[in-house]
């Protein structure tokens, strides 16, 4: 069988579950502390923005984007 590309549900629920806990995280599947790059959002002048984390794997390169604020994937 091969692995999955992407982080499956319980792993990105794993990763935000860590990051709201501690502002890092860890690759459930290389178990190294993940790279983190914010991400701006929505309509500055419409008066609402979204802060979404970034958080990439520098080893298997995968990664995971959700709002912080909400806590749940993008």
């Amino acid at each position: 069988m091969t692995e999955s590309a992407q982080y499956s549900a319980d792993e990105l629920v794993q990763i935000r579950d860590t990051y709201a806990e501690s502002s890092s995280s860890e690759c459930p599947r290389c178990h190294v502390a993940m790279t983190q790059r914010p991400i701006g959002g929505g309509s500055f002048g419409l008066g609402y923005a979204r802060r979404r984390e970034w958080l990439i794997c520098p080893r298997c390169h995968r990664s995971a984007i959700f709002d912080v604020r909400r806590g749940t994937r993008n």
